[in-house]
């Protein structure tokens, strides 16, 4: 779901969070800052932003709620 600590220096770079969100911001990848001071970015922004398609899933999930109707 998110990128390793040691992911996020890798692809920015950099090992201080202000410096990654810094050049995260440059290149348009959404983060978050965790209650540690460390950015959080989801692996699927940065593939995608590298190009790798975009995975469908088979089917969308449906609800299945129960007829209201009363037989007599």
């Amino acid at each position: 779901m998110f990128l390793s600590n040691s992911d996020v220096e890798q692809l920015t770079g950099y090992q201080k969070p202000t410096a990654q969100a810094r050049w995260l911001e440059q290149v348009g990848l959404p983060y978050l800052k965790g209650g540690d001071g460390k950015l959080k970015v989801l692996r699927l922004a940065v593939e995608q932003r590298l190009g790798a398609p975009r995975q469908q899933s088979g089917r969308e999930p449906r609800l299945r709620l129960p007829s209201n109707r009363t037989v007599k």
